[in-house]
């Protein structure tokens, strides 16, 4: 494949049963390329095999779309959080569209808080959860799922805006902002037509949908569009 190829993966998810994670995935490059990683909100950890050898990045929150080079023939691993879940050495502001390569403690480890830890797989990754809940590596905010219902009377309004972000590195309105814009993607890959795809996600009009898209997403409506039915 080309380098300055775009490339889409197929992915294989799962739930998990730690509270903490949204989901569990894993996905193998093709060729040298690039893809569009689209903005996120969630924290996540990503192992990666490459030429043999195994690293592990936390991933903070991502506030528009990126273009990122992929290695060929690599293969991806993924923890997805929830919203507000954080490894506590890492605070999701600190991470905000960047992120950490942990160091390595030889072949199969790396380091984490002072320790050695093993790489987690895609199959025993409810059992390294669980270790990292037991050691108080994780931390999740129940401001944020609350917040999101609408549902903290008894706060006021700025102390919630302030403990959302110390959690999250985004504010609730930029939240809201960047999963508008994934399911407005998730429509139009189902086969929606945009002007629907416009009425029923709140948007203004065709043009502040494809504003959205292409900060958030990287793509077009069209383009998305293009590429469901293709």
């Amino acid at each position: 494949m080309p380098k300055n190829e775009t490339q889409t993966f197929d992915f294989e998810i799962r739930a998990s049963d730690a509270p903490t994670v949204e989901r569990v995935w894993r996905t193998v490059s093709g060729g040298a390329a690039t893809f569009i990683s689209r903005a996120a909100t969630q924290c996540e950890l990503v192992i990666t095999r490459y030429q043999g050898r195994l690293s592990l990045t936390v991933r903070g929150p991502e506030t528009q779309a990126s273009l990122v080079p992929v290695p060929p023939e690599a293969e991806f691993f993924g923890l997805q959080f929830k919203l507000g879940t954080v490894l506590t050495p890492f605070p999701a502001h600190s991470l905000v569209n960047q992120g950490l390569n942990l160091p390595e403690a030889g072949a199969q480890r790396f380091w984490l808080h002072g320790a050695a830890w093993q790489f987690p797989t895609f199959e025993n990754a409810d059992t390294f959860l669980a270790q990292l809940a037991r050691q108080g590596l994780l931390f999740s905010e129940p401001v944020v799922p609350a917040a999101l219902r609408g549902d903290l009377p008894h706060l006021s309004r700025r102390s919630v805006q302030r403990r959302f972000v110390r959690a999250t590195g985004l504010t609730h309105t930029a939240v809201l902002q960047i999963e508008r814009a994934h399911a407005a993607q998730a429509l139009l890959q189902s086969g929606a037509p945009i002007l629907d795809v416009v009425a029923q996600t709140g948007y203004a009009d065709q043009p502040h949908l494809t504003r959205a898209l292409r900060r958030f997403v990287g793509e077009t409506p069209a383009r998305i569009a293009k590429t469901a039915g293709a």
